[in-house]
């Protein structure tokens, strides 16, 4: 008797499902790509024929030029060789998918990156009972468990407030984090415009062109450092402690990220208001999902492995790690 999902093979550069002849999310180029979402740590460009869905293949298209690419809206299928392939919301970013594969009366469900709390700038993580469920691990330790988002935001705001002479620079990765951080202080009554770093320009426009609103925008270049006292920025990371930054009033330094729940990373980078704001499952929403699912198997793509392999071994659920490569922080 085969080996449940014998006919999916993890290799350093991705997964390759055999009977359908493509890989997912693959580090190299191939002939053909499933992917699962926009980050560059999951989609590179070059491959000859990429399924995603539409959001994805534009995120693709402003990061990588056009690309050859077969659109795939939410619960749609396909038939790829012998294998029926359908994408389901896995709430990480816009276009973010998890890829659910059928074959041989066998669903293996590929997470890709997911997380399960509301975001206003993405369609919710749905979940999918399958045999085996590939998951993710990037904050599997049980100190990782994210505060309410709205929480966070209400820290940076009343950060803002407490001193209208000073800017707060919040770092955020540009694609997601940004816009999340945005939208999520147009929630909470922020309608102020907010001031953006030229490297994250090009992904707010096209979130706005799919339909996620964010509100007054403003480019930083040429503008009076005193006009922007008082005001929300947002920069990538790298600009955080950049000369770039010189430019701004007194800045308050904030970072958006899951590993701000680690002070020392907050400390070694300078961080003055560290934001617990994260686009990945943490601890919980981790087990508990593996819980919901009740899959026969869990393999752990990357991350802390070994202590969510743990965890499945002791609920008497099958798990083993696949040691891919070259999946980053990137979109923490």
């Amino acid at each position: 008797m085969a080996r449940l999902g014998s006919w999916i093979e993890p290799f350093p550069e991705g997964i390759y499902v055999r009977p359908a002849d493509a890989w997912i999310d693959p580090s190299q180029r191939k002939e053909r790509a499933l992917v699962t979402h926009g980050h560059a740590d999951h989609a590179r460009g070059g491959h000859s024929r990429v399924w995603a869905t539409p959001e994805t293949l534009a995120i693709m298209g402003v990061r990588y030029g056009d690309q050859n690419g077969v659109p795939m809206a939410y619960g749609e299928s396909v038939r790829i060789g012998e294998v029926d392939v359908t994408f389901v919301p896995a709430g990480h970013v816009l276009g973010s998918a998890q890829i659910v594969l059928d074959h041989a009366g066998e669903r293996i469900v590929v997470s890709g990156d997911y997380k399960r709390r509301e975001d206003p700038t993405c369609a919710p993580f749905e979940p999918v009972p399958c045999d085996i469920f590939i998951t993710e691990a990037t904050f599997g330790l049980p100190v990782f468990r994210h505060p309410d988002t709205g929480s966070e935001i209400d820290r940076l705001l009343h950060r803002l407030h407490s001193d209208p002479s000073r800017s707060v620079l919040v770092g955020a990765y540009a694609l997601g984090k940004a816009q999340r951080v945005i939208t999520e202080l147009r929630r909470r009554g922020h309608e102020q415009p907010i001031y953006y770093h030229g490297a994250v320009e090009r992904l707010c426009r096209l979130y706005e062109e799919l339909g996620v609103s964010l509100g007054e925008m403003r480019h930083c270049a040429g503008v009076p450092k005193q006009e922007m006292a008082g005001h929300i920025v947002i920069a990538p990371p790298s600009a955080l402690n950049d000369r770039w930054s010189r430019r701004l009033p007194d800045p308050v330094t904030a970072m958006a990220s899951g590993w701000m729940r680690i002070r020392q990373r907050a400390r070694q980078s300078n961080i003055e208001l560290p934001l617990v704001i994260s686009d990945h499952a943490d601890w919980d929403e981790l087990t508990c999902t593996i819980r919901e699912l009740q899959p026969r198997e869990v393999w752990i793509t990357h991350g802390r492995e070994e202590a969510l392999k743990h965890w499945c071994m002791l609920h008497q659920i099958k798990a083993r790690e696949l040691n891919l490569v070259g999946y980053e922080d990137e979109d923490d």
